[in-house]
């Protein structure tokens, strides 16, 4: 079977983990838009999944991600082009917080410009000790000006300014220092270590991941005050879930919790 013939994602589960994987490695899996529309296909079956309880994303080959395909993007010139492709690298972007499951990166190689938006986009990522990361567009004169949207609200802003401005590399005990990956895998161990990760998320329950999820992203918007109050009414109706009933009972009685996701 041919590259061309290969499906541009590889879906794979394991106990709840459902893992996507970029495969486009003779591209270093740049975000061509067949690549992201089958992206965005594969996130909406994830979360249609009932069993689905963790998402992981990862690239084929050498890289994680090279960012979008400067191939396809100076095939296809003009206002109309340039607007849908970004517009659709932010509705995948957008998509990834919104989706009711949390999204693992599990990131090796590189990570560049549209690549390490989508490591940034990601609720957690997990790192091989040689991955690397930049937003370079600034070296083609291609400001990083949408990888910057994810990028300056998962790192401070003089680390984004600093990336954004000059371009270049950083590894990934930098990244984690600055925030932008969550976990640092130790030599060999990335694979092992992202899905003990993710499997420790995917035990706990499924409403209450969703639930807090979607109010993380909605109180880092508010001010402080108004962020309070919703994340009092928040907390409130997850109290009223039964799940939170079980959980409770099932620690005052040193038990397992048994989930029913209601």
């Amino acid at each position: 079977m041919n590259a061309e013939s290969q499906p541009l994602i590889l879906r794979e589960d394991d106990g709840g983990v459902v893992t996507l994987t970029l495969n486009r490695p003779g591209a270093r899996n740049a975000l061509s838009r067949p690549l992201m529309a089958a992206l965005m296909e594969a996130l909406a079956e994830a979360e249609a999944d009932e069993a689905a309880r963790v998402v992981v994303i990862a690239g084929a080959g050498p890289g994680f991600c090279a960012g979008h395909d400067l191939r396809e993007v100076r095939a296809n010139p003009g206002r109309a082009a340039y607007e849908a492709l970004f517009a659709e690298c932010s509705a995948l972007m957008l998509r990834i917080q919104r989706l009711r499951l949390p999204v693992i990166a599990r990131v090796h190689g590189v990570a560049t410009a549209a690549g390490c938006q989508l490591v940034a986009t990601c609720d957690l990522a997990v790192a091989d000790p040689g991955a690397r990361f930049a937003t370079p567009g600034v070296n083609i004169g291609l400001f990083c000006s949408t990888p910057m949207v994810a990028l300056s609200r998962a790192v401070g802003r003089k680390a984004a300014m600093r990336m954004l401005l000059t371009g270049e590399m950083i590894g990934a005990e930098e990244a984690l220092r600055l925030g932008l990956v969550s976990h640092l895998a130790a030599p060999g161990a990335l694979e092992a270590e992202t899905a003990a990760l993710a499997g420790l998320i995917a035990a706990k329950s499924p409403l209450t991941l969703e639930i807090g999820k979607r109010a993380f992203y909605e109180q880092a918007e508010k001010q402080t005050e108004a962020a309070y109050a919703f994340a009092s009414e928040v907390m409130t109706r997850n109290m009223l879930a039964r799940d939170a009933e079980e959980g409770i009972d099932a620690f005052l009685q040193k038990r397992e919790p048994v989930w029913e996701g209601r």
